[in-house]
């Protein structure tokens, strides 16, 4: 009995230890794998609670990539994050052509409700802030904010950028290019087809004359319905090609035409030389003979004789040769082939100067132009490849009036017209209230939609009526509207990040009573460090302590 006491008393503390243990290391395991989700320096006890059933299986379902799409991508792109519903919506000229789900900012980084654009591109991007791979990185600010391949856990859990699945990330990088815009919306929206007489309209120009047949007439087509009318802009396509083919064949002339001319100025230089040194040629020779013809008068020996005889023979011969020489390159004929030869070589440098500026414009009228008019500021400012061109005071009526914020894009061509589709940031009745956010915050983060609201056209329309546009403006911005070219319409003014030290960026927009923590925290980090750049960076231990962050 007191044998079994004893075995009793000393397996208990064994037992202790044991449960211990495994607690230990079954805390251990839970841990690492919350950390491979959400990385350390984000490390939250509410972030653990897992996402609910529902978003794991959209998460599942909607993981689809865009190579598989069943047509090819028409017009322009629209890229529509948002952040209640935790999805992208890409839209086309034909409509949605992608769904999948994201995973934005947390709490206190969260990725701020706002305009912006594709500015960059890096498959294998390596973040300057966190030290972080973002692979398939598509960049919307140069503090850092992003579209990239991350974890997707159903809920926010990224430091402001916008993760998403990889192989949608990857097949995305490939559809996408710089200028798209991105717009991060609270409640899911979507674009609807517009159209309005402030919209710009591109001008008719000549070359859409050249989709006529050669010969002037069109052939008819007996039982075939009437052809489509050619599009303005595939017209501006083919206008600018033909350009730049005549800017490289006035260039391949200018080139042949200068190297032509050098060849004439480099013999002309050589021919001056000999002029200069022919009279010191001539007195060479004309010493040597008279030397010839002291020997001559000495010589006995007729071998001596004739020796000196073909000596003042050749000395002769040679001074005329350099005579007739010297008479030919003084001819007037030469010198002014060779004043022929640089005038059309100046002419061709000339003709190659003005073809390569007719190419130059052709191309900006394929560049989408952005437009935006902001109430706030009571200006019209314009874009062109993430450049500014000008901007001009613009009248608003009833400028006391909030107008809201409004997307309006155009997504393609169809003969002169141009199809134009309008996006508001917010259904009515949901605005950010800017005073008291905490107000409307629970409301518009609880509101989960399994598809997007549709803008009204009725309210795009009204905003738009609002506008009075100078004519003279109207005129500057209608000389090319490409597929892609936008006008946005809002209460506020540009974010200071439109303007960012790593360079030019298209219009960005933030809306305020919305929390933006990813940018705020971004943009003072990146005062103290550098901007997130493409920068290669060591790794600590050679190895990334988290990835897709």
């Amino acid at each position: 009995m007191r044998a079994n006491c004893h075995a009793t008393r000393t397996r208990k503390p064994m037992a202790i230890a044991a449960v211990a243990l495994l607690s230990l290391l079954a805390s251990t395991a839970a841990e690492a794998q919350f950390w491979w989700e959400t990385p350390p320096s984000t490390y939250r006890r509410e972030s653990r609670k897992p996402a609910p059933a529902p978003q794991r299986s959209e998460a599942k379902t909607n993981d689809s990539t865009p190579a598989g799409l069943d047509r090819a991508v028409l017009g322009a792109m629209i890229a529509v994050v948002s952040l209640n519903d935790q999805r992208i919506t890409i839209y086309d000229a034909g409509g949605r052509i992608l769904k999948a789900p994201v995973s934005s900012g947390t709490k206190g980084y969260e990725t701020p409700v706002g305009l912006y654009s594709i500015i960059q591109k890096n498959r294998d991007h390596v973040s300057n802030l966190y030290d972080a791979e973002m692979p398939f990185m598509q960049r919307i600010t140069w503090s850092g904010i992003a579209l990239h391949a991350g974890v997707i856990p159903g809920y926010p859990a990224s430091h402001g950028c916008v993760r998403l699945p990889y192989k949608v990330a990857e097949g995305l990088f490939d559809m996408t290019e710089r200028g798209m815009r991105v717009v991060l919306v609270r409640q899911d929206m979507a674009p609807v087809e517009f159209s309005h007489p402030l919209l710009p309209k591109p001008v008719a120009v000549a070359a859409l004359e050249a989709t006529k047949v050669a010969g002037g007439e069109q052939p008819m087509r007996l039982g075939a319905s009437e052809p489509e009318a050619p599009s303005l802009f595939d017209a501006l396509k083919r206008d600018a090609e033909a350009k730049a083919e005549a800017a490289d064949a006035a260039a391949r002339k200018a080139r042949a035409a200068r190297m032509a001319a050098n060849r004439l100025n480099a013999l002309a230089d050589r021919d001056t030389r000999f002029v200069r040194g022919a009279d010191s040629l001539k007195s060479g020779l004309e010493a040597q003979i008279k030397y010839a013809e002291e020997k001559l008068a000495q010589a006995k020996d007729p071998g001596a004789i004739a020796r000196a005889e073909a000596a003042i023979a050749l000395g002769r011969k040679r001074i005329e040769e350099i005579d007739a020489r010297v008479a030919s390159l003084n001819a007037q004929p030469k010198v002014d082939s060779i004043d022929k030869a640089m005038q059309e070589a100046k002419e061709a440098e000339e003709q190659s100067k003005a073809a390569a500026e007719a190419a130059a414009a052709a191309k900006r009228r394929l560049v989408p132009v952005s437009i935006f008019i902001s109430r706030a500021t009571q200006r019209i400012y314009v874009r062109q490849g993430f450049e500014p061109v000008f901007d001009a005071p613009i009248s608003i009526r009833d400028a006391d009036a909030p107008i809201g914020t409004t997307l309006f894009t155009a997504m393609d061509h169809t003969g002169s017209e141009v199809r134009w589709t309008a996006l508001a940031m917010y259904a009515k009745g949901m605005e950010p209230n800017a005073r008291n956010p905490a107000q409307q915050h629970a409301q518009r983060l609880s509101i989960r939609s399994p598809e997007p609201n549709p803008t009204s056209a009725e309210d795009a329309k009204a905003v738009l009526d609002r506008i009075d546009m100078p004519e003279e403006v109207r005129e500057r911005i209608s000389q090319g509207v490409a597929p892609g070219s936008s006008l946005i319409v809002s209460d506020e003014g540009m974010h200071r990040e439109t303007a960012g030290p790593g360079g030019g960026t298209d219009f960005i927009v933030l809306m305020p009573g919305e929390p933006q923590g990813g940018i705020a925290i971004r943009s003072r980090r990146s005062r103290d460090s550098d901007w997130d750049d493409d920068r290669p960076r060591r790794r600590r231990g050679g190895q990334p302590e988290y990835s897709w962050w």
